[in-house]
């Protein structure tokens, strides 16, 4: 049952991370700076294709050239891009995720239902 529990706990931090992701700037050649980029690496890829079936999550492009920082936050000389990624965004359903709006319709209601057993 925890483990259950801690694997939800790290898709919430996952959405969170891909909520916090924005352009920082465009270069020349039409090339994307992400900042707070959520790390898609073998561990959090099955989260992030859990946050697609849920349909927290969507693809905005598919097969997106990407490389990292040098580890002084500088640009790469060459920007010799290595990889490919897709970039998602988050849909309704994963902002009210986020924002545990179905936990808290949930104790809105049973907070009636105590309300209205209190007063019979």
């Amino acid at each position: 049952m925890f483990e259950v529990l801690r694997y939800d706990w790290r898709i919430y931090r996952l959405l969170r991370r891909i909520a916090k992701q924005r352009v920082g700037m465009i270069m020349p050649g039409n090339v994307w700076v992400i900042e707070y980029a959520a790390p898609i690496n073998e561990e959090s890829m099955p989260m992030v294709q859990t946050c697609i079936l849920r349909g927290w999550i969507e693809v905005l492009h598919q097969g997106v050239n990407h490389c990292r920082l040098n580890e002084n936050d500088s640009l790469p000389e060459n920007l010799q891009f290595k990889e490919t990624q897709d970039v998602w965004r988050l849909t309704d359903a994963g902002w009210a995720a986020i924002y545990r709006a179905h936990q808290l319709s949930l104790l809105g209601l049973a907070l009636s239902l105590f309300g209205v057993i209190v007063a019979l």
